[in-house]
């Protein structure tokens, strides 16, 4: 059976969305958190957050960095390792103009001697598996061939490709082909990630690529939360689907509460960032409910009417 891992996504995937996915619905193998960094040369608080043992209570979690430096990798390894970490993932696939202008994230892939240093670096670790979740480029499709071989040789444990270039964000299509020629000469245990948002799709994805570790899900699983389940498990039924929904929704909403300060307007916004991809083929008055409420109780009584 393949693996399936829930991937990292900023300002979505955070402890909240994590907990209560794996207490309600489940089928993941390994949650992936958004990727931790350094600003003016230290971790920021929310990163630190992220990452406590005691706001995660996922069985398996895999914290994700993203760097450029050597001096910037080891800082956000160690600090990771104090906690306890033993599984680190490095970015090489953020496509976001902040990130990969500064040479991070997919950013990274057009020097590949910036690559190999922090491949170098990794072994000062020797205690911690590593593993890569990288695009095809950053401008170009063809700048993983000079990345590849360095991951090959090196002590990564297995990579995560997207295959789209960072320019493109999540525009356009995904790259079957130049997938396709990274599966050939991939050494090393191969993951998909990109546009999958539906059962057949992965069933697809897996029959083409017989030797695919796994895969990682994204916006997909975020709009159905029951993606990686039915999978293994077979389709949920809408009503079970909606009352999950509402269960997962609920425990979030107990998670914000408790540990938000900022009171009930800091409180609505976190938790109508969900609604951007969940359930997108929910009834359009009832979405718009949602997400025109400007009151908590308002927002709360839209949600329990679109989910019954």
């Amino acid at each position: 059976m393949i693996e399936i891992n829930a991937a990292p996504l900023q300002g979505f995937t955070e402890s909240a969305w994590r907990n209560a996915h794996s207490q309600v619905f489940g089928g993941i193998d390994r949650y992936y958190v958004p990727f931790i960094r350094l600003e003016k040369g230290s971790i920021r608080n929310k990163d630190r957050r992220e990452v406590s043992l005691d706001r995660n209570n996922v069985q398996s979690l895999v914290p994700q960095i993203v760097a450029g430096e050597t001096e910037e990798f080891t800082l956000l390894v160690g600090f990771l390792h104090g906690l306890g970490y033993r599984t680190v993932d490095l970015n090489m696939g953020c496509p976001f103009p902040l990130i990969a202008n500064k040479g991070k994230g997919s950013g990274i892939l057009p020097f590949p001697d910036k690559v190999e240093s922090l491949l170098k670096a990794m072994e000062e670790f020797p205690d911690i598996s590593f593993s890569v979740k990288m695009r095809l480029g950053w401008k170009e499709v063809s700048e993983w061939r000079a990345v590849l071989p360095l991951l090959n040789r090196s002590c990564v444990r297995s990579v995560t490709l997207h295959p789209r270039v960072g320019k493109q964000q999540y525009k356009g299509l995904v790259d079957k082909d130049e997938f396709h020629a990274f599966y050939e000469v991939c050494e090393l245990p191969l993951f998909y990630n990109g546009d999958l948002r539906t059962v057949s799709g992965i069933q697809e994805l897996v029959e083409e690529f017989p030797r695919l570790k796994g895969v990682m899900l994204g916006r997909g699983l975020l709009a159905d939360p029951s993606l990686a389940k039915a999978f293994r498990e077979g389709k949920m039924p809408e009503a079970e689907l909606k009352n999950k929904v509402a269960e997962m929704h609920e425990l979030m909403y107990l998670y914000y509460r408790r540990i938000i300060e900022g009171g009930d307007s800091q409180l609505l916004a976190k938790l109508k960032t969900v609604w951007e991809y969940l359930l997108l083929d929910l009834d359009r008055k009832a979405r718009k409910a949602i997400l025109k409420s400007n009151r908590l109780d308002v927002y709360l009584k839209a949600v329990e009417d679109a989910l019954r």
